[in-house]
């Protein structure tokens, strides 16, 4: 039975903030077990504290923005994820601004952080959600799926109107070694020609060439720094990974998702807690009877698969 983790000590970095363009520093601490993960604004009077839960989420345009009352952190996707791909289930994070730093555009520098500080197991066993019936939301051309399987399987596909984006696609069983070396490391991304516009909404101030994949009309400006092929489908599954986090407990189950983003992210999170008929709560990784596992095979999802599976 995995046990819960923390750190075992404090780690501490400081960034630029992607959409603020502040410089923030953060520190993560350490928590007793059944903790969580809680969000703590420094330069608030009162220090209030946000818990990464799906409930406070308020906003998803861009990155994920977790609130309580008029207190706000953004851009908490990148740490989360890091946070469940090292299997830290309990971390105090302090912030002295309104957002996570971006730091390269990926998990990386926190996955490393983390490390090189240290893990701890805790005595408590850890939480599992497991997926009995299939759980669907979808939005339009925009679908995501979570189906019964004996391991936690990401299955995913992007789509967008561009040369370098018009289709990528990958499926995996998720592991801790995966993340760590082949989707911790996959940086945002964005289009040259929304930058005017989006800094104009007060967006993508601290976007630059170190911390982002800049995709002009024609080119990739930095694609020197890319590390993969389809570096662009494996960070959407990192943002993935750090969005379905807010439900608390590792996931035993098959995530399938085509064109799906922070938005439709949440929108599967809320469906979960909302259908408790569909998936039970578990303290080890269960054996499934052979018709249970995977009502779907494991093939590349297309918009034309998606609206097939109802």
């Amino acid at each position: 039975m995995p046990k819960q983790r923390t750190l075992k000590g404090v780690a501490a970095c400081s960034g630029i903030g992607l959409h603020s363009g502040k410089k923030v520093n953060i520190r993560i601490l350490p928590v007793d077990e059944d903790s969580g993960i809680t969000f703590v604004r420094t330069d608030i009077s009162g220090r209030p504290a946000i818990k990464a839960i799906s409930e406070n989420v308020v906003d998803t345009r861009l990155a994920t923005t977790l609130g309580n009352g008029r207190v706000t952190i953004s851009t908490v996707e990148h740490l989360l994820a890091a946070f469940y791909g090292l299997g830290i289930d309990n971390a105090v994070v302090e912030v002295d601004s309104c957002e996570i730093p971006i730091m390269d555009g990926s998990s990386a520098h926190f996955v490393n952080l983390i490390q090189s500080t240290g893990i701890e197991f805790q005595k408590k066993d850890k939480k599992f959600i497991v997926i009995k019936k299939p759980i669907k939301v979808r939005d339009g051309r925009k679908v995501a799926l979570l189906l019964p399987s004996k391991s936690f399987k990401i299955t995913y596909s992007i789509s967008f109107e561009h040369p370098f984006l018009k289709n990528q696609s990958l499926s995996t069983i998720y592991s801790e070694s995966l993340f760590k070396n082949e989707i911790c490391d996959a940086r945002t991304f964005g289009f040259l020609k929304e930058v005017e516009w989006l800094r104009s909404q007060g967006l993508a101030i601290g976007a630059s060439l170190e911390n982002a994949i800049a995709i002009g009309d024609t080119k990739i400006i930095n694609k020197e720094c890319m590390k993969y092929h389809d570096e662009f489908v494996r960070h959407k599954i990192l943002d993935c990974i750090g969005d379905m986090s807010l439900l608390g407990a590792n996931i035993i189950g098959h995530i399938m998702a085509s064109r799906s983003g922070h938005c439709l992210n949440q929108k599967l999170v809320k469906k979960v807690i909302e259908s408790p008929s569909r998936w039970t709560y578990a303290t080890e990784v269960p054996s499934l009877p052979a018709n249970q596992e995977n009502f779907f095979p494991d093939i590349e999802l297309s918009p034309a698969f998606c609206y097939a599976a109802s």
